[in-house]
């Protein structure tokens, strides 16, 4: 039941090679992804880390080694990859406008720690997300949240960027949002090119941000100088 039909053969995914591919703005999910509990796949995970570490050469006996297949099955169900549950889909709790703000509002410098999708190497960097309220306001840490959910999972840089804003739209039920992301992929920095200064930059605007001077409004937002140390 649980056998992966890959949909590729060996010469496609060698064409496709160390180019950035992404399919859809979903995550690619089977049908069954969640029939196993979060235990049961634990379990599993904790069996194939074993066995590659073993493929590799390493002794499972020594103390720093043996608990380290169960910390790593661990960390991807609970931790890293706990966005692929819809479980865990944060609450986007909103409220009226009643202060009539019409302004955009921008949340700075989210911290983005999410996982590559093509080499399971870490992406870290910063999520700026913003709207224009149409009637709806959205908690501060919620966009935090979401951007944390939807980050929590094997990705790709220019689908996440469209979730959070999508999901953004959901909840506020206005298209007057916009996400820009600057990140850097370690399957960049630490493998291939081995280019360690260079980041990714995408982003996503709907609605009114889509208009040239809304969107140049968010973006010198951006370049605001926000060092609170001396606060």
């Amino acid at each position: 039941m649980f056998e992966v039909n890959s949909k590729m053969n060996d010469e496609r995914v060698e064409e496709i090679g160390e180019n950035h591919v992404g399919t859809s703005a979903k995550t690619p999910l089977r049908d069954d992804a969640f029939v196993l509990s979060n235990e049961e796949k634990i379990k599993r995970i904790q069996e194939s880390v074993k066995d590659i570490l073993q493929t590799l050469g390493m002794d499972l006996t020594d103390d720093s080694l043996q608990g380290t297949p169960k910390r790593v099955a661990k960390a991807f169900v609970n931790e890293l990859f706990m966005g692929l549950n819809p479980a865990n889909k944060p609450a986007a709790s909103t409220f009226d406008n009643n202060y009539n703000y019409g302004e955009m509002l921008v949340e700075k410098n989210i911290v983005v720690y999410s996982t590559c999708e093509h080499h399971l190497l870490p992406i870290i960097g910063r999520a700026h997300v913003a709207y224009i309220s149409d009637g709806k306001v959205i908690g501060l840490s919620k966009m935090n949240r979401i951007v944390e959910y939807y980050a929590k999972r094997p990705q790709v840089q220019e689908r996440l960027t469209m979730q959070v804003v999508q999901a953004m739209q959901e909840a506020l039920g206005t298209d007057d949002v916009a996400c820009v992301i600057d990140a850097k992929h370690l399957c960049v920095n630490s493998r291939g090119i081995k280019d360690i200064e260079s980041s990714t930059i995408t982003a996503e605007f709907g609605g009114k941000f889509k208009n040239k001077d809304t969107k140049q409004e968010f973006l010198d937002y951006l370049k605001m100088d926000t060092d609170f140390k001396n606060i």
